[in-house]
């Protein structure tokens, strides 16, 4: 048995190295059968061509999905596509959800004259202690910078498609030969040019995780009173409201309402709104889940559906009634 980490999936093959070999295996059937997801950077057990055990995680982001990341690095460009500040917030506040380290890097200075989206940007997110740096991939503009706040740690990249996340990482080693395009002049959007997610060695203790733009993340997963969590700004405020519940839109005595403005606010507005329809949708839901595997003597084994289970017990009381009664019939004719 063989310990290694994943560092590429592509269809049903997974690419693992262990002691700088890499091997290309599959999935063992039981794991699938457990449901068990399994992503870049998760740490298994393998043997004979399968991987045949995941191992404990260090933290999880489930979209994209990779495991076992020191931080996260949001990417986004000052002009091409324009900078989004709404979309810009919905990624750190997934990061603040996944309890992950957050550094912010700027890309394609480059195409700006003006100070004032940069003072802005300072003005919003440094007073929150965010890591903050400015690039330009074409002109290799804060290349050092951003090297820097990678080095000796494992970062995953993220941001909307067409910010540059390639261009950068072609910048730090032109090696990766990562494909790249321009923005559509129609759309003022970016293209999909990473098509999957995959860990690379910018050198012997430094690894990125690129992966692909993404902007269908919403925040329907939680219930409107967790949102705020998720902005360290308000975290100060939590508690001190007049009502309980408040969730910081229209109550009144609201502290969060009083201290909280401009477009980190507007994006909270946002945030909760999707967070509505969560809870709307599990009002009459069961939160109970049938699991599929149980521990038996620190080993993992799939467990019967309850469905089944139940089944199996019928059919027992059935064959138990049945010989009862035949025994009860044998003895009533040797009499």
């Amino acid at each position: 048995m063989q310990n290694g980490q994943i560092l590429k999936i592509h269809s049903d093959f997974y690419y693992v190295v262990s002691d700088n070999e890499k091997f290309e295996l599959k999935l063992r059937e039981v794991l699938k059968k457990q449901q068990k997801k399994i992503c870049v950077g998760d740490y298994v057990e393998f043997e004979n061509g399968y991987i045949v055990k995941l191992l404990p995680r260090k933290n999880f982001i489930p979209r994209p999905s990779v495991s076992n990341v020191d931080q996260i690095v949001i990417v986004s460009a000052i002009e091409e596509p324009h900078l989004d500040f709404h979309q810009l917030d919905r990624y750190i506040a997934f990061g603040e959800f996944c309890n992950i380290d957050i550094k912010l890097c700027f890309n394609k200075n480059d195409l700006t004259r003006s100070d004032e989206i940069i003072e802005k940007v300072f003005s919003i997110y440094e007073p929150m202690g965010y890591d903050i740096i400015f690039t330009s991939a074409l002109e290799k503009l804060g290349i050092e910078d951003f090297k820097e706040i990678m080095e000796g740690k494992t970062s995953v990249l993220c941001g909307s498609s067409g910010v540059g996340k390639s261009s950068l990482l072609n910048a730090l080693n032109p090696d990766f030969q990562l494909r790249t395009k321009t923005i559509s002049e129609k759309t003022g959007r970016g293209t999909h040019t990473t098509r999957h997610c995959e860990i690379m060695n910018i050198s012997e203790n430094t690894r990125i995780i690129d992966t692909p733009g993404f902007s269908n993340l919403k925040f329907d997963f939680l219930l409107p009173w967790e949102v705020g969590k998720l902005f360290r700004e308000m975290r100060p405020f939590l508690g001190q409201c007049k009502f309980q519940n408040c969730v910081h839109i229209s109550e009144s005595d609201c502290a969060v309402r009083e201290h909280v403005k401009g477009s980190r606010y507007e994006s909270y507005k946002e945030f909760v709104e999707e967070a509505k329809e969560y809870k709307e949708r599990i009002k009459y839901e069961g939160k109970k889940k049938e699991t599929f595997e149980k521990q038996n003597n620190n080993k993992s084994a799939v467990k019967i559906s309850a469905q089944k289970r139940q089944g199996s017990r019928r059919t027992l009381k059935q064959k138990i009634n049945t010989d009862i009664t035949l025994y009860n019939e044998k003895d009533e004719i040797n009499e």
